[in-house]
């Protein structure tokens, strides 16, 4: 099978199509002919060797989300059947022809959504559901701050928060990506290039959790920006993930911080991840509350072409390598 792999860590160009056999399933696994696979910042972190507790990379193939056709199944999976439309997270293999799954990861194609589409779902949906919803504990009423709106992670959080029921502020980095954000149903966007957000945020009356994939400077200002027994969830620190905060003032005002990556955890544990998934996100997705926002395709050969534009931060929503 085609497949793309890090040569070595480093840059995009360190992304190579190679021939690699064609996995076979464990019993607990189906094998996905592989239609789509969704780009991920992780993704870029994996390939530079900067993803924590990765190990040496070379010759890995990344990709944490796919969507394609179930072309065989383990003796143990009783769930899908060959010719199943799936969606699924994986560790890793995504940028490939064929990818073998955890058949627990896995996820139906939701009805109308294409390939293209449903690949941008699993590792983005499942990132968002687990922090802003498990972690970050946000409630109906309540109002959530999304650093980075345009991105992938950021129009899911927006479109689900706002679904279920609770306010949404937002920044993002230009006026075409704040309109963009705002008619995703965010209440208020400010574009952090123009104008200082704590200022601006704080005039809105703060916010219950914070969603930051920035961390650095940030970090002062979100914990300034929570309301009494605010939560900071962290997903990244692309600034810097060091910061001096005050320890009796998050004491006074019972303030959390709190974080996680989705990579490394256990089988089990994303198991049970797709089921809340699939029993709170699903419906959203068929009634029409959540719906794909699709930046660029990519043919699969084009996947360092991808991460340049994803490193770029020029896109608004997903990108996707077709396969």
């Amino acid at each position: 099978m085609n497949a793309i792999v890090i040569s070595q860590p480093g840059p995009a160009e360190v992304l190579r199509l190679h021939q690699l056999p064609r996995p076979k399933p464990a019993p607990h696994e189906v094998l996905i002919r592989v239609a789509a696979a969704g780009v991920n910042r992780p993704d870029v972190l994996l390939r530079e060797g900067k993803y924590r507790g990765s190990g040496d990379v070379t010759g890995l193939v990344p990709g944490l989300e796919v969507a394609g056709t179930v072309e065989a199944c383990g003796a143990a999976v009783s769930r899908w059947h060959p010719g199943d439309a799936v969606c699924a997270l994986l560790a890793q293999g995504g940028y490939a022809e064929y990818a073998a799954v955890d058949a627990r990861h896995c996820l139906p194609v939701p009805a109308s959504w294409t390939y293209t589409e449903a690949a941008s779902l699993p590792e983005t949906v499942c990132t968002v559901w687990h922090n802003v919803f498990q972690r970050g504990q946000l409630r109906p009423g309540e109002t959530l701050l999304v650093h980075g709106g345009s991105s992938g992670i950021g129009v899911t959080a927006v479109q689900l928060a706002r679904a279920l029921g609770s306010r949404v502020m937002a920044t993002a980095g230009s006026a075409e990506k704040c309109a963009a954000v705002r008619a995703l149903g965010a209440d208020l966007v400010i574009n952090y290039r123009t104008e200082d957000f704590e200022e601006a945020l704080r005039t809105f009356g703060g916010a219950d959790v914070v969603l930051d994939m920035v961390g650095g400077p940030y970090t002062v200002k979100n914990l300034r920006l929570l309301r009494d027994d605010g939560r900071l969830v962290f997903i990244n620190a692309m600034q810097g993930a060091a910061a001096e905060f005050n320890a009796l003032d998050l004491m006074a005002r019972r303030l959390t911080i709190t974080g996680s990556t989705l990579r490394p955890r256990s089988a089990e544990f994303k198991a049970a991840l797709a089921t809340a998934v699939e029993q709170h996100v699903w419906p959203l997705i068929a009634t029409g509350q959540f719906r794909p926002v699709m930046h660029r395709t990519f043919p699969l050969a084009e996947a360092a072409e991808a991460h340049r534009l994803l490193e770029s931060s020029r896109h608004i929503g997903k990108l996707v390598l077709e396969v």
